[in-house]
């Protein structure tokens, strides 16, 4: 079973940024499409970006567009979501799945994705 791993989650300011960081010790990533979801108290998952393994297009969900940043890490065999300008709307658990075979840019929905990290938290203070 494949284990991802979430990291840079954290408290920021409303307009401040972070980065998080998707990695998964045992595979290529570069071989998986990489999804970034997030979960809101009381609500579901909501796909956020996601890009594919094949040709490399990106999807964003209108709200993040122009703020947030999907993007490959050949070296380091890892996948980051740089988010700027965050929102008190942006909070939530953010959660890095993979898929290899179904899932792409085309297809970011919750149930495109195979496996899933533990989440991370990140929360926005106005």
């Amino acid at each position: 079973q494949l284990q991802l791993m979430e990291s840079g989650g954290g408290l920021v300011q409303s307009g401040g940024s972070l980065t998080l960081t998707c990695e998964a010790p045992g595979i290529v990533m570069g071989a998986y499409a990489v999804g970034w979801f997030r979960q809101a108290p009381g609500k579901g998952y909501e796909g956020v970006s996601c890009i594919s393994a094949r040709d490399g297009s990106i999807f964003y969900e209108e709200s993040v567009k122009g703020r947030f940043t999907i993007s490959r890490d050949r070296d380091k065999d890892s996948v980051h979501l740089q988010m700027n300008s965050l929102k008190t709307e942006d909070p939530g658990v953010y959660y890095c799945a993979v898929d290899r075979y179904y899932a792409s840019s085309y297809r970011c929905g919750y149930t495109d994705y195979s496996s899933w990290g533990q989440g991370t938290q990140v929360t926005v203070s106005s």
